[in-house]
């Protein structure tokens, strides 16, 4: 390396110039710009990294600023140039760098540190053997400084890439973490603050993989735990917390025999007046009650644990929190204020769960508390009662009954009040009485009492519910409390309560009282208000807190739809942008629980006008179309409910193979007015974004994959909402008809009725006639004083608006722009592109048939094992897509039928640890394709058809289920020898059926049932019935065998 160095020497002219530009780049009143185009020049240079290093290591004339700057930049600049810099530069940056591990300034030590981990992780411990030489010296040395900056560099290594510690290196006859472990544990032991904390934090990164070293040494690391957990350094106990909270996470053996120890120790620790070290020790408690430790362990000390945590519940003098809650809405929103937006891509599936969006709050010691307070309540049920509900005080007169023994695995809300063990008085004079304190001077206990209650609601519920009454009329006035953060806990910890108050309301109107009802009612008034509140938090509050309601509420929002909507667009004239995107949230969260009950004018003119203004407002380039963009797509689409009393039927202008159940619209065909202008602008965006990809100068502005995302979503909603089936019109026809929707037949009567002639058959109608025809029927309707809507007559709507969405298409350039979305290098643009595929699929393919063929060569191409393994949500949305395709183009899928058929075999046969959604698409879209291609498909049936049947037996009864099983009745027509040694799965797929509706499909499955029976005789076929359990056989004997 010495001859490294002397083979490069610095130009003093070009030190000079880096060192003044060094200078300005750290000046805060500088032309961050021009300075950043100028180091962008310097870096074409190929020894500027030369220079970088050089002025850290040696600039000792210069400021520690500018040398630190000098290293930082260096360390940004390896990332990205290290492989192509010629093998001398690199040898002369690690000459330069290893010396100044003693550099006598602890901020250089502290650089090179970090540029030293770097270049382990660009080359490895083989590539620099000299450097783990150099640390083990440095270990070895009584030299503080050395020490010290061999520990820093240590640290950095182990927390960026630990495992490179633990592999055999060239030059050492031990590997790296088998040398270094032994030193580490003695400086356990050091004087000096900073080799303590360095080695503790080294060692705890191995905690996960646990190398052998660790292992060997686990006695010893222990008894170091427990010599720091009285450490002076708050970092230090810091760390010896986070250290006994991964032991426990993962390697909860280790600390059994220790376990009094331990958790006496996080008590004491949970109570410390570091808040840091109070955090990390209350991490604890979560992760003991999701370990594999039995929760006994834990129980003797809730009497102890319980008030620590209420304690720490309570905001801190210094919480942001408390500054936040003094602004109103008189205050601009910061940029800060806005939470970073992460939109999940449209995804065909069950299984997918949203990610929690306050993941981007700053976590705290009061959240980790409440946090901690929700498990132990999930964990121990109303074992913690009898020691919060005293500390809280809630309700001043009531007596809560709960059992000592954990109760919450078997208990219900109705069956709780007959286990009786012990009783707690909350009507007890103690003097920890939070919620009944008044003075202006208690106002944070009291809302830590409310944080508790909500921390609570699921876990012991079975000890709230015969009480929630009381609770909740305790709660309602606090709804107008003087103090914000009172008023926006309220809101939250009601809305915990959500599901069990709307299960009291409807249980109330059941038996004809209304008690349950009225507190329903005040609950939604009272957050109606407070999203009107003048703060800015408790807007955010009410409104996050009444998008649960919603969700929970259902069509019992009906009656008071139109106050609801008043309240949410008088809220949309007066938020600020945050609380604008939380708003968006609500109306669309409002449109998936209500459905059709929006679909009425008087409810639109109030609700789409400000949300078209916005819409029009804002710039392609705005960030705030994404919220915008949701919330549309809540509107225009609707959702498939399953309606499991009625008999699906299907009309002629509906090809059976996609006919659906039932369906509850939002505004569906009600939005189609807004459709075209909604349209166009996403087609827009996505074209716009398309050309930024590439020229972002020319496209006006920079490119942002989410809007691609948010408007293919969008128009996946548009053609979901505006091309459901003719039975989801049947919730809209006039109650006087009083006329029964169940067959063709019934819908043509009503048509006809309100239409007054008899409409030309479906497929000839142009949207000329369509309008022609929805005006006669309205104008029918009211001549005869029959009050309509949008779906006066079922048949000429559902094709208007189906051809609406089809010349929207026609006349857009979409069917190309989709294209190249379904191959875009982006996995979340592919997935939703081909949602929205699938989506056109079912409601205008003939647009799709120019570039039939290319769509799906890309969706086939999503099926390949390293594809799954990239995104295995894209996986399942082509698998979808394929399918929705199979039933529309029919023979025109034939081209790729084999080699889809092979992939989805291989994902049935491998789908341990997959997610359920592609292995259900993936049963279905192999019977879509056997249903048109049986001739394909039935020669390879018998190597897929044992895993395939099972994974029929896991989905639900719908319509896709039904064509799947189509499919298999085909493949058993064309192949039925092929099938026959697999009898035993097919009949266990049959016996999964609770109700098959289409008489079709179930003649169909009896013919191949009995025709097995014929062909295998009675005593061959009595064998494979003797493997079934009794229920499937009885389920069995419905198909008459």
């Amino acid at each position: 390396m010495a001859a490294a160095a002397a083979l490069w020497q610095p130009r003093e002219e070009g030190l000079r110039e880096i060192c003044a530009l060094l200078e300005e780049h750290i000046s805060p009143n500088s032309d961050q710009s021009r300075i950043l185009q100028q180091l962008q020049h310097y870096n074409q240079l190929p020894d500027f990294n030369n220079y970088l290093v050089f002025i850290l290591a040696h600039a000792e004339g210069k400021s520690l600023e500018v040398r630190q700057a000098a290293g930082l930049l260096l360390k940004n600049n390896l990332r990205a140039t290290f492989s192509s810099l010629s093998s001398s530069y690199r040898q002369y940056i690690k000459s330069e760098l290893l010396p100044c591990l003693g550099a006598s300034d602890r901020t250089i030590r502290s650089t090179v540190g970090t540029v030293i981990s770097v270049l382990v992780q660009l080359e490895r411990v083989a590539g620099w053997p000299e450097l783990l030489q150099v640390l083990a010296q440095c270990l070895a040395s009584n030299d503080f400084i050395h020490m010290e900056g061999a520990m820093d560099a240590i640290y950095k290594i182990c927390e960026d890439i630990p495992e490179e510690l633990d592999v055999d290196a060239p030059g050492l006859s031990e590997r790296p973490i088998n040398i270094f472990m032994p030193r580490l544990l003695q400086f356990f032991q050091s004087p000096h603050a900073i080799l303590r904390k360095l080695s503790l934090g080294s060692i705890n990164q191995f905690i996960v993989a646990m190398p052998a070293a660790l292992f060997m040494s686990m006695d010893q690391y222990l008894q170091g735990l427990f010599h720091l957990a009285r450490d002076p350094s708050a970092d230090v106990r810091k760390l010896v917390c986070s250290a006994f909270v991964q032991l426990i996470e993962v390697r909860p053996s280790f600390l059994e025999p220790h376990l009094r120890n331990v958790i006496e120790f996080i008590l004491q620790a949970n109570k410390d007046p570091d808040d840091e070290v109070a955090l990390q020790a209350c991490e604890f408690w979560s992760a003991y009650c999701d370990g594999t430790l039995p929760p006994d362990g834990l129980r003797d000390y809730l009497p102890h644990l319980i008030p620590v945590l209420l304690s720490n519940m309570a905001y801190a003098e210094d919480d942001e929190a408390l500054f936040d809650a003094e602004e109103d809405e008189s205050f601009p929103d910061r940029d800060q204020d806005l939470k970073p937006r992460f939109h999940s891509s449209r995804f065909h599936g069950s299984d997918i769960t949203e990610d929690d969006e306050d993941t981007v709050n700053v976590w705290n010691l009061r959240k980790s508390s409440a946090a901690g307070l929700d498990i132990l309540s999930i964990v121990f049920g109303d074992a913690i009662l009898p020691t919060l509900m005293p500390l809280i005080q809630i309700p001043p007169t009531s007596r809560v009954k709960v059992t000592e023994k954990d109760s919450e695995a078997t208990a219900s809300p109705s069956s709780f009040s007959s286990s009786i063990s012990c009783t707690v008085d909350l009507s007890l004079s103690i003097s920890y009485q939070k919620l009944s304190l008044t003075s202006d001077a208690s106002w944070k206990e009291r809302e830590a009492a409310v944080l508790a209650i909500g921390a609570i609601a699921e876990g012991c519920i079975n000890g709230l519910y015969p009480h929630l009454p009381e609770i909740v009329k305790f709660l309602i006035p606090l709804f107008d409390d003087k103090f914000p953060l009172i008023r926006s806990i309220s809101c939250w910890t009601l809305s915990r309560f959500s599901k069990f108050i709307i299960q009291a309301c409807i249980l109330s109107l059941n038996i004809g009282e209304n008690d349950g009802y009225e507190q329903f009612d005040q609950i939604l008034m009272g957050l109606l208000r407070r999203i009107l509140d003048t703060n800015k938090r408790v807007q955010e509050a009410a409104c996050s807190a009444f998008a649960t309601l919603e969700e929970e509420a259902g069509e019992e929002l009906t009656p008071r739809l139109e106050i609801i909507l008043q309240h949410l667009l008088c809220a949309y004239g007066k938020y600020q942008r945050r609380n604008l995107h939380i708003l968006y949230d609500a109306i669309g969260t409002l449109a998936d629980a209500v459905g059709s009950e929006l679909n009425q004018p008087k409810y639109l003119e109030i609700l789409m006008p400000p949300l078209i203004a916005k819409w029009q407002q804002l710039t392609n380039s705005d960030k705030d179309l994404f919220p915008l963009l949701e919330c549309f797509t809540s509107i225009a689409q609707d959702n498939v409910i399953t309606n499991e009393s009625q008999e699906p039927s299907y009309p002629t202008c509906i090809d059976r193979s996609v006919g659906v159940s039932a369906y509850d619209f939002s505004l569906g065909p009600g939005f189609s007015q807004f459709a075209e202008p909604v349209f166009q602008r996403c087609v827009g965006l996505i074209q716009i974004q398309q050309l930024a990809k590439v020229d972002h100068a020319t496209a006006g502005v920079q490119y942002d994959k989410e809007f691609i995302v948010c408007s293919l979503d969008l128009l996946s909603g548009l053609a979901e909402g505006l091309g459901g089936g003719v039975e989801s019109l049947a919730h809209w026809l006039p109650a006087s008809s009083q006329l029964v929707v169940s067959s063709q037949s019934a819908l043509k009567l009503v048509a006809n009725s309100l239409s007054a002639c008899e409409p030309p058959a479906a497929p000839s109608w142009t949207l000329a006639q369509c309008e022609a025809s929805l005006a006669l029927a309205v104008t029918s309707a009211e001549a005869l004083g029959v009050a309509t809507s949008y779906a006066s007559s079922p048949l000429c709507l559902l094709t208007y608006i189906e051809l609406q969405l089809s010349e929207l298409v026609a006349k857009s350039n979409l069917r190309d722009l989709l294209l190249q979305c379904c191959m875009d290098q982006a996995a979340d643009i592919r997935q939703s592109a081909l949602a929205l595929l699938g989506d056109l699929a079912k409601v205008c393919p003939t647009h799709l048939y120019p570039r039939l063929a290319d769509f799906l060569r890309v969706a086939a191409e999503q099926l390949n094992i390293a594809a799954i393994k990239e995104a295995v949500s894209v996986a399942n949305n082509a698998c979808w897509a394929i399918g929705e395709l199979a039933v529309q183009v029919h023979q025109e899928i034939a081209p790729i039928v084999l080699t889809v058929v092979s992939s989805l075999a291989h994902i049935l046969q491998n789908g341990k640890g997959l997610n359920k959604s592609l292995l259900e698409n993936s049963a279905i879209t192999i019977g879509r394709l056997a249903w048109i291609c049986p001739e394909l498909v039935a020669p390879h049936a018998e190597h897929f058809i044992q895993s395939w049947c099972t994974t029929l037996c896991m989905i639900r009864d719908d319509y896709e289920k039904e064509d799947a099983f189509r499919g298999l009745c085909a493949i058993v027509r064309a192949n039925p020898s092929g099938i026959v040694n697999s009898l035993g799965y097919l009949c266990k797929a049959v016996a999964s059926w609770h109700e098959i509706r289409s008489q079709d499909l179930h003649n169909e499955i009896s013919q191949v049932l009995n025709g097995y029976k014929q062909m295998l005789g009675n005593g061959t076929w009595e064998q494979w019935v003797s493997t079934l359990e009794p229920a499937e056989v009885q389920k069995l004997s419905k198909f008459g065998v």
